[in-house]
């Protein structure tokens, strides 16, 4: 068993759709490995007011700084009922994609698993070159050289 098996099988027990009158649930999951090797999930929180929606992505990464302080990220793997296969959507959407580098400057070589049978990664900063805050972080790394 590798990297992605553990991944898919730990995103997997988040799978489960519920609904309630004002949300939807379950439906998306991740799961991604921190920088320590860590694993957090996360799932989808869809609300008939959109503005209070979360991808799996995001609540997934929360999760992670929130209970080690950790932001950056190794591998993520994201899907609905089934392992992510090359075509289909099962990759951070533009939101996540923007959030999850702002996070950390680290995040763009991040792998995204798009093939659970190949294995085929993409990095984020191939969904994301020549990203606009780039130069932000640069900025802030001349403000505090020694961090």
């Amino acid at each position: 068993m590798d990297i992605w098996d553990t991944l898919y099988k730990k995103a997997k027990e988040q799978y489960h759709p519920e609904e309630t009158p004002f949300f939807f649930l379950h439906h998306v999951v991740c799961a991604l490995e921190a920088e320590n090797g860590e694993i957090y999930t996360g799932f989808c929180i869809e609300s008939c007011c959109g503005v209070m929606d979360l991808c799996a992505e995001r609540v997934a990464a929360l999760n992670m700084y929130l209970q080690s302080g950790q932001t950056h990220i190794k591998r993520l793997i994201a899907f609905r009922d089934k392992p992510p296969r090359k075509g289909s959507a099962d990759i951070p959407c533009g939101a996540c994609r923007e959030f999850l580098c702002q996070f950390d400057e680290r995040n763009e070589d991040m792998e995204i698993l798009l093939d659970f049978d190949t294995r085929e990664t993409v990095t984020l900063k191939e969904l994301l070159p020549n990203w606009w805050g780039t130069p932000r972080f640069e900025a802030a790394r001349k403000r505090r050289p020694n961090q």
